[in-house]
């Protein structure tokens, strides 16, 4: 997809042309050195109020966690901006071993010699990359102090033992962060205080039948049924009665992907979304929940057509 495109798709979904036209300056005022790490855009983000929020928090400097349940979309959205800002993008998958070196970097041997070798948060640090800190809420709040000094006004990281490096005006850092999955943490309000705090709503019925007419070749009647799935399970989670695991909206496009490859239509919803649910009777409440949208007998073409 063409910049121009996605800008079209984003004044479609409402974006205001002021907003559009601070971005392409801002694409304009700094240089691009590693093209290549720009994402390639697969899924696109629908949610207007998310999106003026998210690219006035960028345009004015600051940086953005992205905080919500499940399948609302934070992944996609850190995609979305990096494309249309046209920054390289570093992901980082936080955990509980994270730590200092595998943020800024460590040391290797080089010619003969000690060197940094640089990891992530530097080299985003230094190209203008927007790097993406992916499940934040998973990694101890001792090892993201290290870049304390990054999120804050100062814009500068301590590398120990070699410098002290200026982030580049374009670097930004983008957090996600899921509440409720094991090995998750409180985050300090330390941490919690140099971020723009964006909380992701579930994606609404109308954008979810969009998202799955543009990434199929469904009917659109067809695609009722699925959207109908989606919520349903997504009810249920929120009710208690099954977990997050079958909350998978990448799970039902593969699925969806695969029954248009020719794959029986409740093998490629056991692929997709029933089998992520590992405990048995949760497993039941899944396929009870297909079987009441989806006849057994449902074939091919009344899905998807010729």
């Amino acid at each position: 997809m063409k910049i121009q495109e996605f800008e079209e798709f984003l004044r479609g979904h409402g974006i205001p042309d002021s907003l559009l036209k601070d971005v392409q300056h801002f694409r304009q005022d700094y240089d691009l050195d590693v093209e290549e790490r720009i994402p390639v855009l697969q899924f696109k983000y629908y949610g207007k109020q998310v999106w003026i929020k998210a690219i006035t928090g960028i345009l004015e400097g600051s940086h953005l966690l992205l905080s919500g349940p499940k399948a609302t979309g934070k992944n996609v959205l850190c995609e979305n901006l990096s494309f249309l800002f046209g920054r390289p993008q570093w992901n980082v998958s936080l955990n509980v071993t994270s730590d200092a070196a595998g943020l800024i970097g460590s040391d290797t041997f080089k010619n003969g010699e000690v060197t940094l070798k640089p990891g992530p948060v530097y080299e985003a640090a230094s190209h203008g990359g927007f790097a993406v800190l992916d499940e934040i809420n998973m990694a101890k709040n001792e090892s993201l102090s290290v870049i304390h000094s990054a999120l804050d006004y100062r814009r500068i990281l301590d590398v120990p033992g070699y410098h002290l490096m200026r982030l580049h005006p374009a670097t930004r850092f983008l957090g996600t962060m899921n509440y409720g999955y094991m090995g998750t943490r409180e985050l300090n309000e330390a941490l919690v205080s140099r971020f723009l705090v964006l909380d992701m709503p579930p994606v609404s019925e109308e954008d979810l039948k969009t998202i799955l007419l543009e990434q199929s070749s469904l009917k659109e009647e067809a695609s009722h049924i699925f959207v109908q799935l989606f919520l349903d399970l997504q009810k249920k989670s929120l009710h208690s009665e099954i977990s997050s695991k079958p909350i998978d909206l990448r799970g039902l496009l593969y699925a969806i992907a695969l029954m248009e490859r020719g794959l029986p239509i409740y093998d490629a919803l056991d692929m997709g979304i029933v089998d992520k649910c590992f405990d048995s009777y949760e497993k039941e409440l899944v396929k009870d929940t297909i079987a009441t949208l989806l006849p057994a007998d449902v074939t091919h073409k009344e899905l998807f057509g010729d």
